[in-house]
């Protein structure tokens, strides 16, 4: 539940937003993807603008965000039980928001060409004809991302993405990220983890119970004393090169 946030993002803004769980994090992504709506009033009258517009037909915005989520990731593996979806065919499945390709959907020349530039584009060209049943949750992580991609979005949205995968299959994960915030897709990133927020966050909103107790620079932001307050526990800050740490003490 999110109480009364105000929220602006800048095109090429880096941001993450962080917080325990419970915070609110999903919530703000849900809302942003038009999965839930906030609520208006007569001094709010257009509570949510994408790219300056209040009014949007939900699969043309969404032609322009890219979405990836552990939960996604675990609804695709439900989806692919019943079938064995190949990396390319879930890669191109992003054009019509779906899990996978069904008998009624038509896929141009066109299409299929973009789904293979987005594998490329993430490095797993050799993903395509493997079932996302036989790949590991990294690779399958990899997968959502040329999704994503697919469309050319503009913005790149991430809830809790490293959600289930083990320390080298998160390394790769973020490596990815990297090169993509260097391609000029701006990407908003929720999680819990300090040491997920990359070097090209610039921005990092900090909430807690559903409101922005803090919003500014990451050495701002991601202080022992915020931390402590939020997580409600004694949590030591440090930096080492690029990286964030935490530590509780």
């Amino acid at each position: 539940m999110l109480d009364r946030l105000t929220l602006t993002v800048r095109a090429g803004e880096h941001t993450a937003i962080l917080g325990p769980n419970g915070a609110g994090k999903s919530s703000l992504l849900r809302m942003l993807t038009l999965e839930e709506y906030p609520l208006r009033g007569p001094d709010i009258p257009e509570p949510l603008r994408w790219f300056g517009r209040a009014r949007w037909d939900v699969a043309t915005l969404r032609t322009r965000l890219g979405v990836v989520s552990g939960d996604l990731d675990t609804s695709f593996a439900r989806t692919t039980r019943r079938g064995r979806v190949g990396g390319l065919e879930a890669v191109v499945s992003g054009f019509l928001a779906s899990q996978g390709l069904f008998s009624h959907q038509r896929v141009s020349p066109e299409m299929w060409q973009a789904a293979g530039s987005a594998l490329a584009r993430v490095g797993v060209s050799h993903l395509a004809e493997t079932p996302l049943t036989e790949m590991s949750a990294g690779e399958r992580r990899r997968i959502l991302i040329a999704r994503a991609l697919v469309t050319a979005p503009e913005v790149l949205l991430l809830d809790e993405p490293t959600t289930g995968l083990d320390l080298v299959s998160r390394h790769a994960f973020l490596q990815v990220l990297r090169r993509l915030c260097a391609e000029g897709v701006t990407l908003l990133l929720a999680t819990h983890h300090v040491d997920e927020i990359l070097p090209e966050v610039t921005r990092v909103v900090l909430l807690h119970g559903g409101r922005i107790l803090h919003d500014g620079t990451p050495e701002t932001v991601l202080t022992s004393e915020r931390l402590s307050a939020v997580y409600g526990a004694p949590v030591a800050v440090d930096r080492a090169g690029d990286v964030w740490r935490v530590r509780v003490n």
